[in-house]
């Protein structure tokens, strides 16, 4: 699989996270008539002028580009509501605030190529950053605060963080087992080089949609 040639860093690049993100609804205004699209992952359309519909984040990006619509960023990226999950998150130590699993994927497409349609753009894109920076620093202190155990609950966790912190959690359950029952958990160090020449020794096939 794409981004585990090294199990020493996260599983998945940021690219390929992102590329999963652009599966997700957002809703657009059209600006032209144009028939319903039908795709693998589903059917859209009709699209009529001025009136909204939902399309995958990866149609919008394509619609937008070629000036065919404007896009409706998710009611969570208001000012308001960012300022109230920041504040959540700042004020809760021990949990995280809910939003969307692809939360900053998704906010990142829309800041490269919609941000004419973000009311008060600079402001946030600034609460997001200060989310996602409070955010990482709490994963990083549940970390340093993790113990051996059969399972790790993190409630509320989005695709980046759980990319961060999948890695080490494998290698420190796998380093707990080996102490408790050395003759019963196999070397994984030694299997993932063996996985890692492997997958290094196979073309890599450029992601498709």
């Amino acid at each position: 699989m794409a981004g585990q040639s090294d199990p020493h860093i996260s599983l998945f690049s940021a690219e390929e996270v992102e590329f999963m993100a652009e599966d997700e609804l957002i809703e657009i205004v059209p600006n032209m008539r144009m028939d319903p699209l039908n795709f693998i992952c589903g059917d859209f359309g009709p699209f009529l002028p001025q009136i909204a519909t939902q399309v995958p984040m990866w149609l919008a990006v394509a619609l937008k580009k070629r000036g065919k619509c404007a896009i409706r960023p998710p009611l969570w990226m208001s000012v308001e509501n960012l300022t109230k999950v920041l504040e959540g998150e700042r004020d809760s130590q021990g949990a995280f605030q809910a939003l969307p699993f692809h939360y900053v994927e998704i906010s990142r497409l829309l800041f490269d190529h919609a941000r004419d349609d973000i009311p008060d753009m600079y402001m946030v894109r600034s609460l997001i950053e200060d989310i996602r920076d409070v955010r990482v620093h709490k994963v990083e202190t549940s970390l340093e605060k993790f113990s051996g155990t059969s399972a790790v609950k993190i409630p509320n966790l989005s695709a980046m963080e759980v990319n961060i912190i999948r890695p080490f959690v494998g290698r420190a359950l796998q380093a707990f087992y080996k102490h408790d029952n050395p003759e019963k958990i196999p070397d994984v160090d030694r299997a993932s080089s063996g996985q890692t020449r492997v997958a290094n020794n196979e073309p890599r096939r450029p992601l498709r949609r």
